[in-house]
């Protein structure tokens, strides 16, 4: 069968473009790149051969209802002639050869509705064109103003029929002598759940399919293999072969014989067949070379060792690998190692083999990767794969995600991120992910001097900490500070159950010193840390030695043997009274022999037990550590009571993330995205550099997403302020109003003044024009605005910034003198889940209080909190949006002043299907 629906006629109108548009590269169902851009007069022997060589009989009778000779040429005139706006063609491209073709047509007479076509060569069929082409076209389309796809197709042709039904998007069909109408509304294609999920599957059936060379692979060649024992090409061929790998494994260097004691070959043409994995362990100069030779010679997946390309070595690699469907690791990388027993591949220059297990690890630094390597084989937990992405050019965190998703052995993930690609995505995807298993990570370039590294190292742009830890919070993920904290957290999140969302903790211990100390902890950690019942504190007493304490800590005293150790936490176990168990243990001359050692109630007693257990030993040399009880499991054991809190916090803040409904994103009903973009579209028409919206056009842009501004009136000159002032003291609490100062094109920065008079009103309309001195650098005063005075409430601030990376973020905070002197605020990337309001709303610090307000007060400020997302969403020309002060009082929320900025920008969506264009070194000179 084939995957075109045909159109009625087609019509010899032309269409195209003047020049060639640079396009995307996407994956294929089979893991395969391709490129997909619009189409241009040159491409028109390409869209021809498309509808002949490319396509039979069959496919050219399904492509357009019947036999007409003619129908190909005048297919290709009418997508490669000049351009006309009603028109809009993409094409997909593997090799430089087009193998497949959509457009859609719109018409005067229906508006919004857009004619669809679609073609696929014969011999691309089946294999994910006809998807991409749709999904591809629905996000032109919709930025197009288009809300409905119709097309024409024969009643038997049911790959597009199923095509259609599997897009995601509502498909309603009306049959007709034989054929069958489609039309496919469009309205929900940007915010709808299951079309992104649909969309989200498609991409992570791609994923996986090109990364099975990758972290798979049947067979390996490492180019560059060197003679010298100890260079990295050949360290990573002899581990390759001594670890025991599956498939086949060959040296390629035309300067030796023999590498390693295994045979080299001069050339990847010499092999005995095409390998799907290389490694290259050559120079920088004679990396580009490297990587085309593997793509002509059918190479899958490239891993390159090599660092230090520049600008134009680095772009050539990276068109190797699309060109040539190659998935690219590095450059700069370690290498990565895969422990299935079917594969036990190590093609990295690290330390020994990766132990076995169950732990994904994936890090941008070579030096932290062998730090986890090293530090996880300490504790005796494996690792299922080891990937080091190096500079990341291709393979990132998001497909590893994916990956670990799916093979069916991991259940822990541990990241080490200087930069991200495509963070909103990467978001989508943990969110998923982090349900299934704990995603753990170092927040990386916290500081302004580390944010330089960061971004010296990956050539990407330096990221904010509070867009990190928004990035990471809605995620899901687990963020830790340092490797070390890092560890510490993945031994007890990897060994142990999680406990209950409350959190409640006791302390055991048989020193009463350390249990304080570690009391502490847990509650500078923000843990709980109840009293005991009495029923319980007196069953404790019986059982322990006398002079115990049982409160909480308890304080077994030195007395106490392993026995009435392991009651002990026995009766806590059981008492519903706590949710974790923190024991700490100092050695001392009472418990010298092993039948008088604690320790050995934890050894030989129960390893997995009903809530999570954590030792604290100040006398062990390592930070941290695993003790393996009798039934094999494990117990984490920590030299310090601040990491064993760090601990246990991550996870019951994992354990209530768990226990909240996946969240779906905040519904804002009665907004009006349209006359908001028709809004802005109209200020950049007239100010095409963009730049602070006039207060009429903002207050209006509020009200399509029903924000609620007080009234405000623009009062250009003196007379105009005075009447202004006059009515709206009216209104104002105390009888008064406010005037600020408008300049246009930039805040005003001058304080708002209260006036109560007209002659306090003509005072304060001269001093805002005299400050500004009729011109300064700041814009031109343009008049006053002039508001009635607020009634009293907790002052709040809600911003929006957007970022070219991680798209529009918003923040709450804190308003005024205190908000500036606090720097209290939370923050969460747009756009908003129904959970995210009050999350944000619960995170502000310094309490203002809020919580003495009533339910109803907290969901009025939710809903602006998710009108302000849903605006910096619908309109990416939002560059910059500042809201306040926002009051919270008990008549509801009102906003009394607010700044908005907009400035000239494409669209970008994150959940489009392609493959990222990663930051590259800057070009010499």
């Amino acid at each position: 069968m084939t995957e075109q629906p045909a159109r009625t006629t087609p019509s010899p109108a032309p269409r195209g473009r003047a020049g060639r548009t640079p396009g995307e590269e996407a994956l294929l169902a089979d893991g395969s790149t391709v490129s997909i851009r619009p189409l241009v007069p040159a491409d028109r022997p390409q869209v021809l051969a498309l509808h002949t060589e490319r396509m039979s009989e069959a496919s050219r009778r399904l492509r357009f209802l019947g036999t007409s000779r003619r129908a190909p040429e005048l297919t290709a005139d009418r997508l490669c002639g000049p351009p006309r706006p009603e028109l809009y063609a993409l094409g997909v491209w593997a090799g430089g050869v087009l193998v497949g073709e959509a457009d859609v047509e719109t018409a005067a007479e229906q508006p919004g509705t857009a004619e669809l076509a679609l073609a696929v060569a014969d011999a691309w069929q089946h294999r994910g064109v006809g998807s991409l082409l749709l999904e591809h076209l629905v996000h032109a389309a919709r930025e197009r103003g288009v809300t409905v796809f119709e097309a024409d197709a024969l009643a038997g042709n049911s790959a597009v029929h199923r095509l259609f039904s599997d897009l995601g998007l509502p498909v309603h069909r009306r049959y007709r002598e034989g054929e069958v109408r489609i039309l496919v509304p469009l309205a929900g294609a940007k915010t709808d759940e299951h079309y992104l999920r649909a969309v989200e599957e498609r991409g992570r059936t791609a994923d996986l399919a090109s990364l099975t060379a990758l972290l798979r692979p049947r067979s390996v060649a490492v180019l560059g293999a060197s003679r010298r024992s100890r260079s990295v090409g050949q360290s990573v061929l002899r581990k390759i072969h001594d670890g025991g790998f599956r498939g086949e494994v060959w040296a390629v260097n035309p300067h030796a014989e023999q590498v390693a004691d295994l045979p080299s070959y001069s050339s990847l043409a010499a092999l005995p067949r095409a390998p799907e994995l290389a490694v290259l362990a050559v120079p920088a100069d004679a990396v580009p070379a490297a990587a085309e030779e593997c793509g002509r010679a059918g190479v899958r997946a490239l891993v390159v060792l090599t660092s230090g390309l520049d600008a134009d070595q680095a772009r050539q690699l990276l068109h190797s690998c699309r060109a040539h469907s190659m998935r690219l690791v590095g450059p700069n990388s370690l290498g990565l190692a895969q422990t299935d027993p079917a594969v036990r591949l190590d093609a990295e220059f690290g330390g020994a083999f990766p132990q076995p297990g169950t732990a994904g690890v994936a890090a941008q630094s070579g030096g932290v990767g062998i730090a986890l390597l090293e530090r996880l084989a300490w504790l005796g937990i494996g690792v299922s794969t080891f990937v080091s992405l190096g500079d990341k050019y291709d393979v990132s965190a998001n497909d590893l995600l994916q990956w670990w998703e799916s093979d069916g052995r991991t259940d822990l993930a541990l990241l080490h991120l200087e930069s991200f690609g495509n963070p909103r995505a990467f978001a989508r995807t943990a969110r998923r992910v982090t349900r299934r298993f704990p995603v753990l990570t170092v927040d990386a370039g916290r500081s302004s001097a580390g944010r330089r590294g960061a971004a010296a190292h990956t050539a990407a742009a330096a990221v904010p900490a509070v867009t990190r830890a928004a990035l990471f919070d809605q995620a899901g993920i687990t963020a830790t500070r340092s490797v070390a904290e890092l560890v510490e957290t993945a031994a007890l999140l990897h060994t142990q159950p999680l406990p209950a969302e409350r959190g409640a903790v006791a302390v055991v211990s048989n020193a009463a010193g350390i249990g304080i100390l570690t009391a502490d902890a847990c509650a500078e950690a923000g843990l709980d840390l109840p009293g005991l019942p009495d029923g319980l504190a007196a069953r404790l007493r019986r059982a322990l030695p006398d002079g115990a304490g049982t409160g909480n800590p308890v304080d077994i005293t030195p007395a106490a043997g392993p026995d009435q150790l392991l009651h002990c936490l026995d009766l806590l176990e059981h008492s519903d009274a706590v949710d974790a168990l923190v024991v700490c243990l100092v050695p001392t001359a009472l418990t010298e022999g092993p039948e008088r050692d604690p320790l050995r109630a934890l050894l030989d007693g129960p390893g997995r037990r009903r809530l999570p257990l954590a030792a604290v030993r100040i006398d062990q040399q390592a930070p941290v550590s695993c003790l393996t009880a009798r039934d094999g499991a494990l117990i984490p054991a920590y030299a310090d009571s601040r990491s064993a809190a760090s601990a246990l916090a991550a996870a019951r803040a994992r354990a209530r993330m768990l226990a909240r409904p996946a969240a779906a994103e905040a519904e804002l009903p009665g907004c009006d995205p349209e006359a908001a973009q028709r809004l802005v579209d109209g200020f950049l028409a007239e100010r095409p550099d963009g730049g602070l919206l006039d207060p009429a056009r903002t207050a209006d842009l509020l009200e399509c997403y029903r924000l609620p501004l007080t009234t405000t009136v623009w009062a250009p000159d003196e007379h105009t302020a005075v009447l202004a002032a006059r009515s709206l003291r009216l209104l104002g609490h105390g009888g008064r109003a406010v005037l600020s100062a408008h300049r246009t094109g930039h805040p005003a920065g001058d304080a708002p003044r209260t006036v109560r008079t007209d002659r306090e009103t003509r005072d304060a309309f001269r001093e805002a024009t005299a400050s500004a001195g009729g011109r300064t650098a700041g814009g031109r005063t343009a008049g006053v605005v002039v508001r009635p005075a607020a009634a009293p409430g907790a002052d709040l601030r809600i911003d929006v910034r957007q970022d070219e990376v991680f798209g529009p973020l918003v923040l709450l905070g804190l308003g005024g003198p205190t908000g500036e002197v606090l720097h209290d605020r939370s923050a969460r990337l747009a756009p908003l889940t129904d959970a995210d309001p009050a999350a944000m709303v619960a995170e502000l610090h310094a309490d203002p209080l809020l919580p003495g307000h009533r339910p109803a007060d907290l969901a009025d400020l939710h809903r602006v909190l998710v009108g302000v997302s849903r605006m910096a969403t619908d309109l990416p020309q939002l560059t910059e949006a500042r809201l306040g002060p926002v009051l919270v009082r008990s008549d509801g929320v009102l906003c009394t002043d607010a700044l908005i900025r907009v400035e000239p920008r494409l669209p970008f969506d994150p959940y489009l299907r392609r493959l990222l264009r990663r930051p590259l070194p800057a070009q010499d000179g």
